[in-house]
């Protein structure tokens, strides 16, 4: 902008300076040249003068000067020349000067004279005699007259010129420095230009336009980057040639990597082909959706393309940690599977027992261990059909059912009644120790759990075996522990004893009636009602449960 405005000063300033020193040397071509005309005019009145007084030999002795003497007759016949010779010269009659001069008595020319090869003016007056006398000066003396007064005016022109480019600069610098000072933060204290004011106003208002603009987009982007920072779910941006734009936290903890990955190929962070493949089916414009085994865990691989209008920009790959839900599933087919295999075993066994009483072949005192068999494992099938009712109701968390205080201690001291029976049939001594300790808890539940643990504690104890039940509380959290005797629990099996009809001995676990769903029971109990488990077992020795209610 500076140098268009000093420019443009310049233009203008040469411009005027050009058209005033034009006219100053116009004025002064045309004061010479009448100063010169009226020179010839009064040297021809006093040459006149003499010869109309004097005799011809007058011009015969006329020294040739600056200025041309002719003398020319009235028929056009050159009589006298001080500058040329008479044989060169022809008739002068149709001489613009000595035509006008015979007519009017006098005559003025400007032209280029063939015999002096030069441009003269020529002044001419008609004699008293007669004849024309004409006098003539040379254009060099005149332009002579112009070029002494056009040097000064060169140099005032060139100084003139460096003048022009000195204030051209200061000039463009002075109008340019009041822009260059505007503060676009706060335009409107600017102390500039008025006519700069109503387009400091308008930057004003888009200044605080974008501002607020600026300030919604800055809190856009931080709850953007709060949720993709806590979000569970692994986001990978991608440019379409596979270079990663954005990468949460979630998605470096799945695949492993550390550090800044911006800029990078995904094949440098993650080689699994089913992620390059998700990454190629998206990137070539396709959706891609598929749970693979990925670091230790199932995820759900879903690659999307992202589109500019109808081209593909980049794509957007999302990691979703599957692996609850997937073992969620392979539960449920297992349970599956056991409860049909569980409740077959009994079915068959009475159907079979049944079918031979029937049959009428069956020998009268096998009838009675028939039906007892039969009543047993009938027995067995209701007990497992109980215990998979209330699983499923524990898997909906038991919305039905109210949590009130409820007091542990207690609700052992019924339980251990409940497995008097039990216990003496496999002569196995039940103890209660502790204080009493209330729980804000569903009774239902927790009496559950103090039975399918105790039941257990007696169903794999020894002989003369022990089981002993404390109750205890702090600030902190009440416990109950049952601490039992028995065969214990070799501690490869302790991650899966709380799983749906897992056994550590399944021959023993039917031999005492075991549905393989109690533990699983108590599991689900406690996490209903936020308690942690602690397992202690030593094979051969014994097993101590404790459950920790906050």
């Amino acid at each position: 902008m500076t140098k268009r405005i000093f420019f443009s000063v310049l233009a203008i300033s040469m411009a005027v300076l050009v058209a005033a020193v034009s006219s100053v040397l116009v004025m002064i071509y045309g004061h010479v040249s009448e100063s010169q005309k009226n020179l010839l005019e009064a040297q021809i009145e006093i040459i006149e003068n003499i010869a109309n007084f004097e005799s011809a030999d007058f011009f015969e002795n006329f020294e040739k000067g600056n200025y041309r003497i002719t003398l020319v007759s009235s028929e056009g016949d050159v009589i006298f020349d001080s500058h040329g010779e008479l044989s060169e010269m022809g008739n002068h009659i149709e001489r613009e000067e000595i035509t006008e001069a015979i007519k009017t008595g006098k005559g003025e020319a400007k032209r280029y004279s063939e015999t002096l090869s030069e441009e003269w003016i020529y002044s001419a007056k008609k004699l008293s005699d007669g004849n024309i006398l004409r006098v003539a000066v040379s254009g060099k003396t005149v332009f002579g007259l112009f070029g002494e007064a056009a040097k000064p005016v060169a140099l005032i022109f060139i100084g003139s010129v460096l003048l022009c480019v000195f204030l051209s600069v200061n000039i463009s610098k002075k109008i340019v420095e009041p822009l260059n000072e505007i503060n676009l933060d706060n335009p409107l204290e600017n102390k500039g230009y008025e006519e700069l004011s109503p387009l400091l106003r308008r930057i004003d208002a888009q200044q605080k336009e974008l501002k607020k603009q600026e300030e919604k987009l800055l809190k856009k982007k931080n709850e953007l980057e709060i949720v993709l920072e806590n979000m569970e779910e692994g986001i990978i941006l991608l440019t379409q040639e596979g270079k990663i734009v954005s990468m949460n936290p979630a998605a470096k903890k799945i695949l492993k990597s550390e550090g800044e990955q911006l800029g990078n190929n995904l094949s440098s962070v993650c080689r699994d082909l089913f992620v390059t493949e998700a990454f190629s089916k998206a990137a070539s414009g396709e959706h891609f959706e598929k749970t693979i085994s990925l670091s230790g865990g199932y995820f759900c691989v879903d690659a999307n393309p992202v589109f500019s209008g109808e081209n593909v920009f980049g794509v957007a790959l999302f990691l979703s940690d599957v692996t609850e839900k997937e073992n969620l599933e392979q539960l449920r087919r297992e349970f599956t599977a056991n409860v049909s295999h569980e409740l077959k075993t009994p079915i068959h066994s009475i159907t079979g027992f049944s079918e031979l009483m029937a049959s009428g072949i069956m020998r009268e005192e096998d009838y009675v261990p028939c039906a007892k068999r039969i009543h047993s494992e009938a027995k067995r099938m209701a007990r497992l059909v109980e215990d998979i009712i209330n699983l499923s109701h524990l898997d909906e968390n038991a919305h039905d059912m109210k949590f009130e205080q409820v007091d542990l201690y207690s609700s052992a001291e019924s339980v251990i009644k409940n497995l008097d029976a039990a216990s003496a049939a496999m002569d196995v001594e039940i103890s209660l120790s502790g204080e009493h300790a209330k729980v804000n808890g569903i009774p239902e539940l927790l009496e559950g759990i103090i039975f399918n643990l105790c039941d257990n504690a007696i169903k794999y104890n020894r002989k003369g075996g022990k089981v002993e039940i404390f109750v205890s509380e702090d600030e902190a959290e009440t416990v109950l522990s049952v601490k039992d005797t028995g065969i214990g629990i070799p501690k490869e099996h302790f991650d899966r004893i709380f799983e749906r009809f897992y056994r550590v001995d399944k021959s023993h676990s039917r031999e005492v009636g075991g549905t393989g769903l109690g533990l699983s029971i108590v599991k689900h109990g406690a996490k209903i009602h936020g308690a942690k488990i602690e397992l202690e077992s030593t094979f051969g020795e014994g097993t101590e449960v404790s459950v920790r209610f906050p």
